[in-house]
């Protein structure tokens, strides 16, 4: 049975990520082929250029780096059964902003991969050219979210209302619009037992969501901010080094939380590298995790 009350924030998902005490900022992936990339994130997703070098590409959203590409065209192309990226998800502000990205998608010729209601969101997916997931998605008003009994936020995959967004569409697509960000990345990895102990245990997110073979984590009430999945990649090992695909993802994160992290970290005697007031992990898999101060 769930509990139709929310849980408290301003009637708004920006507001609850704004306060959360983590945030998602961006995301780093290689790609063997950067100028290719680069342009499908610039032209199909609607990322605006903020810098660009022969091997490094960052964009965003203004002046807000949210994605950066690195080239290495020799790195091997990561294989769908190992641990890494499932997606990164770029929210929108609101659901006519979906709205007309799904015009400019149908407009473009872009294949879909999925698409899905999550009671908590309304949200599309799509790869770029070299496989790595990509969700673009707005959230419904924290008012209207679903609590279980102990504390879970109800998420399901039900049927999107694609055309009611299309129909929400007030103006055409011209790129990201302002005040977009990266609202969470969903990873594969090996196993869910170790995603807790490492995400829940060690970083300290609020375990959201518990669903066959996957598990959602957050923070100050957001439905979520990281997830992991064993659908492709369960009893996965660590990756190797010099492959396609997920490189870092560089989470911000209240003066208190980076206090703790390092704490545990020590009394765990797990690495931990200081690189300034950032510091620098790695998950059970590999991945890069960089944990910076508010700005």
């Amino acid at each position: 049975m769930t509990d139709p009350a929310p849980k408290p924030g301003d009637g708004r998902t920006g507001g609850i990520l704004a306060n959360a005490p983590y945030r998602v900022a961006s995301v780093t992936l290689v790609a063997n082929d950067l100028a290719k990339v680069a342009r499908f994130y610039q032209d199909v997703i609607g990322l605006a250029s903020i810098s660009q070098e022969p091997s490094l590409v960052r964009l965003g959203v203004g002046a807000t780096v949210v994605l950066s590409l690195r080239a290495d065209p020799d790195a091997r192309p990561w294989s769908q059964g190992e641990a890494g990226l499932f997606h990164t998800a770029f929210l929108l502000p609101t659901r006519a902003d979906l709205g007309a990205w799904l015009r400019h998608a149908e407009e473009a010729g872009i294949t879909l991969t999925g698409a899905a209601d999550h009671l908590v969101s309304e949200a599309v997916y799509l790869t770029d050219p070299e496989g790595n997931g990509i969700e673009i998605y707005v959230d419904r008003p924290d008012p209207a979210w679903q609590w279980t009994e102990d504390g879970s936020v109800v998420m399901r995959n039900a049927r999107l209302d694609h055309a009611g967004l299309v129909a929400a569409a007030d103006q055409p697509w011209a790129g990201m619009p302002a005040g977009s960000r990266v609202g969470h990345v969903h990873l594969q990895v090996g196993d869910l037992d170790a995603t807790e102990r490492f995400y829940a245990g060690l970083l300290g997110f609020d375990i959201m969501c518990r669903y066959p073979g996957a598990l959602f984590l957050g923070s100050g009430g957001y439905h979520h901010q990281l997830a992991g999945n064993i659908w492709n990649s369960q009893g996965a090992p660590v990756r190797a080094d010099g492959t396609t695909g997920l490189a870092e993802i560089t989470l911000v994160a209240d003066d208190d939380i980076s206090e703790s992290v390092r704490s545990r970290f020590r009394d765990a005697g797990l690495p931990l590298i200081e690189d300034g007031e950032t510091l620098v992990l790695r998950d059970p898999w590999g991945t890069s995790l960089r944990l910076a101060p508010k700005p």
